[in-house]
């Protein structure tokens, strides 16, 4: 098969919710931590990530922001950027601006890192979860999560969270993001609700797939509600390992989550669900990640045709490539395909991937902030002969 067989299919248009785009090379939500720090805990666009996301914007293409905090105390990492002061609502359009001005669409990711954090990044609060059960390890500051475990969430408390993300979502438009998607994955709080290994509750909030689904579909009307179904999606990450979950029976249970998202009426329903591959880990290769679930044949597709009868597009994320990327498309395993490492390192990615050009390696130990600040951001060039 030549390559542009493989790839044609990423290069076909896509109606996705209020969306009309051009291709099918989706930018990942990527934390990069290169953000301006204004005071503690809140931090501004600035006009290097201007320059990061104008150099990966295309015509027609689809970006997703990094993970972005709802609220002070949604945060957990230094050097992100939120969503919940003036001074970066006005930053965060400059990016928008400048991807607009290219052509592009960009989503807002809306973030709640839960237990995620340490007391030292939220003014010596005590974190929030799902229940009482702390991470192993330690924070970005050094001290262990155990020590400071989390505080199981009121049903108050959860209900302000719901309207905080609608909130959050009306400030997401305001700084011109044509919609958002909310962080329902990775660890982070949402996940938290859904992992049975985390949730120990035993309200209306706990106990089965129903109660512990309840929070990601009241979050998911809420933010609807605020700024219309069309511009609204929720990524999953039904395999995840990231931040201590391990789910019992994913299949069982994210099909559940999905059979209920599909169930909502119109005016709630996301226009697509984005999910991230049993393959892909933080910390384990491909193969020991497959091994270590105790799943025969673990895939995204047995998902596929249930949000499908609901009309909800699917994004896939997780390892893909120039090789396995467009099949993903041609097999209707998604709609569209979302790159992480490969668009941090190609800002050009969908050009090279059309051109079948070569791709720029990426650099690891520069993920996660860098010294200067551009290395690994902004200084990868773009494909010239």
């Amino acid at each position: 098969m030549g390559s542009i067989d493989i790839v044609g299919p990423l290069f076909q248009p896509l109606r996705l919710g209020a969306l009309s785009l051009s291709h099918r090379v989706v930018q990942a939500p990527c934390t990069r931590m290169r953000s301006t720090k204004e005071s503690d805990g809140v931090f501004v666009p600035n006009d290097l990530n201007v320059e990061y996301y104008s150099q990966r914007a295309s015509a027609g293409g689809f970006m997703l922001t990094e993970a972005t905090p709802i609220s002070r105390y949604a945060a957990g990492y230094p050097g992100v950027p939120g969503i919940f002061t003036e001074s970066q609502i006005a930053g965060w359009k400059k990016v928008t601006d400048a991807v607009h001005a290219k052509g592009a669409y960009i989503y807002c990711q809306l973030w709640h890192v839960g237990r995620a954090t340490v007391p030292s990044f939220i003014d010596g609060k005590q974190a929030v979860s799902s229940s009482d059960i702390p991470i192993t390890g330690n924070g970005l500051d050094g001290s262990e999560y155990a020590a400071s475990p989390p505080r199981p969430m009121t049903v108050e408390e959860i209900q302000e969270t719901v309207q905080e993300y609608a909130a959050a979502a009306l400030r997401a438009r305001e700084a011109g993001f044509d919609g958002v998607e909310v962080h329902g994955a990775n660890g982070y709080l949402l996940d938290q609700f859904l992992h049975d290994n985390v949730n120990n509750r035993t309200d209306s909030y706990g106990s089965t797939i129903e109660n512990r689904s309840r929070i990601v579909l009241e979050v998911l009307t809420a933010v609807a509600a605020a700024i219309g179904a069309d511009r609204v999606g929720i990524r999953l990450s039904p395999y995840n390992y990231f931040q201590d979950t391990r789910d019992s029976n994913p299949n069982a249970h994210w099909l559940s989550l999905c059979s209920q998202i599909a169930s909502l009426p119109s005016e709630s329903r996301p226009s697509y669900v984005h999910m991230v591959e049993p393959r892909f880990d933080e910390v384990l290769d491909e193969d020991a990640k497959i091994g270590s679930l105790a799943i025969e044949r673990p895939s995204l597709d047995i998902f596929r045709p249930t949000l499908k009868k609901g009309g909800i597009a699917f994004l896939a994320a997780g390892n893909f490539n120039a090789e396995n990327a467009g099949p993903k498309i041609v097999a209707d395993g998604a709609d569209a395909v979302v790159f992480g490492r490969w668009f941090i390192a190609n800002p050009d990615l969908p050009r090279r991937l059309k051109d079948n050009l070569p791709l720029n390696s990426y650099d690891r130990t520069t993920f996660y902030g860098a010294m200067p600040a551009e290395k690994g951001y902004t200084d990868y060039p773009v494909y010239s002969k």
